[in-house]
């Protein structure tokens, strides 16, 4: 089974942006809720509150799924396994379990960087690799690059956006995907659809998207400072949405109201 749908993995709290003590305390509150997978980023510049914050939990390392990311500054060869030991030791750790790459690189050619993710695993600083923001054919590339199995490439995938051609395209290539901006930033509740569904199953709004998410078969990063919607977004696995109930979640998607839009980052790739 793929690593990112062993046990609570399927269900990561997600740690953009929040920094310093909100995000210790956040961390403390989503372990306390049953989160055992949780996704940082050098990017998000709070490898070290992570790390702290799951030491004082006092969990057992190999209970835990930690996903970090190489921001595409590290991408060179010189930076990228020396950036990729800073994060370990920021996350006072010998090895996460998914190291990905945050975004492709910005000239364009994802071999040396798909390359140095390989190395990074083999000298066992992970125990497996992804990518994030990749296109299908980025990702039909991949597969060809590396040796060891992409477990992921995390995109942007909610309700309100349709990627039915990039979830078709990494079933077919066989990378699955994990979501980030899961409630689209919140823009989701401006959708009445959600809570009058969730009406049927005693579901909030919120939980209806996630779940939606995940019988689309991608897994999950949510992230809320509040304990009271970071245990709601983690209790989700106790209902299953009809059929019916999922095509007229499906339907919503054709606004294709997108987040990471090039103006927000201008070298994000042309999307599918």
């Amino acid at each position: 089974m793929n690593v990112s749908f062993q046990k609570t993995n399927q269900r990561a709290f997600g740690t953009y942006p929040l920094t310093g003590d909100q995000a210790k305390n956040a961390i403390l509150a989503a372990a306390e809720a049953g989160y055992r997978a949780f996704d940082t980023a050098q990017m998000y510049g709070n490898e070290k509150e992570t790390g702290e914050a799951l030491k004082a939990t006092g969990l057992k390392r190999g209970d835990l799924c930690l996903t970090t990311k190489v921001h595409p500054d590290n991408f060179g060869e010189d930076a990228f396994l020396a950036s990729v030991e800073k994060s370990l030791r920021d996350l006072q750790t010998d090895y996460v379990d998914i190291l990905l790459l945050h975004w492709p690189p910005v000239g364009g050619d994802i071999t040396p960087s798909l390359e140095l993710l390989q190395l990074a695993r083999d000298r066992n600083l992970t125990k497996n690799i992804g990518v994030s923001n990749y296109t299908v054919q980025m990702m039909k590339d991949a597969v060809a690059i590396v040796d060891a199995p992409i477990v992921t490439n995390q995109v942007e995938f909610h309700p309100l956006l349709n990627q039915d051609k990039l979830l078709a395209g990494a079933n077919e290539i066989g990378i699955p995907l994990s979501s980030y901006s899961s409630v689209a930033r919140g823009e989701v509740f401006k959708q009445p659809l959600f809570a009058d569904i969730g009406k049927a199953y005693g579901k909030n709004a919120g939980q209806v998207v996630l779940r939606w998410i995940l019988q689309k078969g991608v897994s999950i990063n949510t992230m809320s400072t509040k304990p009271e919607n970071i245990r709601s977004n983690f209790d989700i696995m106790d209902f299953t949405l009809s059929s019916v109930d999922m095509a007229r979640i499906d339907e919503l998607t054709h606004r294709n109201y997108r987040i990471v839009t090039r103006d927000l980052v201008p070298w994000a790739p042309d999307w599918d």
